[in-house]
């Protein structure tokens, strides 16, 4: 039982890590995809994605309940990549507005019931768990309060996972730095 967390910018090789990852454990791969296809350039990207991968794995779509798929996929003698943690929170923002104080996400709708749900069931689940997540906290500010909420909910999140997971990499430039772990 092992739960792993790779976080990294925008294109900077964690997809491919997490998926290099899964391939070497030799066990039966689900890929749990959290992006919904929502205009012409994402639905390029999912494929590019889905062409990435071996053909054999599965692939299931979670772009919100995340936590009952993880619990309805993970089994001993499986890996279970989730791709990517940052799309879900977005998916789970989507289309709220700043309400104005420092604890805007606990009141949108789901976000902190789907966030806690992840952080309960994770350190039971059976099986490799690798998650996928960006790092968004080292570019620049974002110029609007929900960019803000978004940024700092994706901090959040990334910070709760790591503590709750036994290995953390981080990618740079394709190259993997083990934060925690062996």
């Amino acid at each position: 039982m092992t739960r792993e967390l790779i976080i990294g910018g925008a294109r900077s090789g964690k997809s491919r890590l997490a998926e290099r990852t899964a391939l070497a454990s030799n066990l039966p791969v689900t890929v749990i995809a959290t992006a919904e296809a929502l205009d012409l350039e994402m639905t390029a990207r999912i494929e590019r994605h889905r062409a990435d991968r071996p053909a054999h794995w599965r692939t299931v779509e979670a772009p919100r309940d995340l936590a009952a798929t993880l619990g309805a996929e993970c089994a001993e003698g499986r890996c279970v990549v989730v791709d990517c943690l940052t799309m879900w929170l977005a998916n789970l923002m989507n289309g709220a507005e700043p309400l104005g104080g420092p604890h805007d996400a606990d009141k949108l709708t789901g976000l902190a019931s789907e966030r806690e749900a992840l952080a309960d069931i994770l350190p039971a689940l059976p099986g490799h768990v690798i998650l996928v997540a960006n790092e968004v906290g080292l570019g620049l500010v974002p110029e609007t309060p929900l960019g803000r909420l978004f940024r700092d909910e994706a901090g959040r999140l990334n910070q709760e996972l790591a503590t709750l997971c036994e290995r953390v990499t981080l990618v740079a430039a394709g190259l993997p730095l083990i934060l925690k772990g062996s």
